[in-house]
């Protein structure tokens, strides 16, 4: 797993929150809504995560622990409860005239 510079996750998180605070003070103002979701966008590819929110939390704590230390988490995590338990794409694939 790549993972990103701890440099750029921080300053990334940082736009993010910043514009987090001025799209809470201006809701309605397009152009900072905007901005606030492309700088979220951002966080979520640099994270690979597909909310912002997650995305911010996960750079929060990649920032605070050694590389080693996530990498660990992340290989950790259980499978989606839809992938569990679902036979491999090639059994299901089976002609009775292969047989």
């Amino acid at each position: 797993m790549l993972l990103p510079a701890k440099a750029e996750v921080a300053r990334q998180l940082r736009r993010y929150r910043a514009w987090e605070r001025v799209m809470l003070a201006a809701p309605n103002d397009r152009t900072v809504r905007a901005t606030f979701e492309d700088s979220g966008y951002t966080l979520c590819v640099l994270m690979g995560k597909r909310c912002a929110r997650e995305a911010a939390d996960a750079a929060e704590r990649y920032l605070r622990t050694p590389q080693v230390t996530y990498l660990e988490e992340q290989s950790e995590r259980p499978l989606p409860a839809a992938a569990v338990g679902r036979r491999p794409p090639a059994a299901k694939r089976r002609s009775p005239a292969a047989m």
